[in-house]
Parts: structure tokens; C-alpha cells; sequence
């Protein structure tokens, strides 16, 4: 499965639910609307692929059951702008 190389995912909740396993939304990033549609796949085939594949080795490294959720949005020059870097977890401060 081919992704675009400028493609991160921030990780907007993380939550323990009730059921005792983890509630997670991710957030993937792209540069442009193209990369957005090579993410999302034909009729949404490539994101669904994503997600099971990213709950199973979540569910593996938990040892918990997992409820994912991926949206896909273009936030163009994240990653030339430092100040998202940093946001992101990719540079340090010094």
C-alpha cells in the first residue's frame, strides 16, 4: 500500500473506556488534497485497511481491546513549519 512520504498521524484522545480497553482518534495529516485521496482510497478501501491493520497491532501492544477512529485532513506545509514539528513530537526543544 503506497502513502505519500509527508504523512503523520497526532493523536487527539486517548481514553480508557468502560469496557476496559482504549477509545483513540487519530488524526492523519497530509500536505494536499491529492495525498488526502491516495489516503482515503477508492471508496474509502486504503483508510479502512489502515485502521484495522494499525487496532490489531495496538490490541496486540495493549493486550486490551481498541476502538479507532482515522480522519484524513490537509494541513498544507506542516512539514516545513517547525512550530507543527515540535507539536507533533518531532523536534526536541533545546
Amino acid at each position: 500500500a503506497e502513502l505519500p512520504y509527508s504523512v503523520t498521524v497526532e493523536i487527539e484522545r486517548f481514553v480508557t473506556n468502560e469496557r476496559g480497553g482504549y477509545d483513540i482518534n487519530g488524526l492523519i495529516l497530509v500536505e494536499r488534497e491529492g495525498q488526502k485521496k491516495m489516503v482515503i482510497g477508492n471508496k474509502g478501501a486504503k483508510i479502512k485497511t489502515i485502521g484495522i491493520e494499525a487496532r490489531k497491532d495496538m490490541q496486540e501492544m495493549f493486550e486490551a481491546p481498541v476502538h479507532l477512529e482515522l480522519w484524513v485532513k490537509v494541513k498544507s506545509g506542516w512539514a516545513d513549519d517547525e512550530r507543527a514539528l515540535r507539536s507533533l513530537g518531532y523536534v526536541d526543544d533545546l
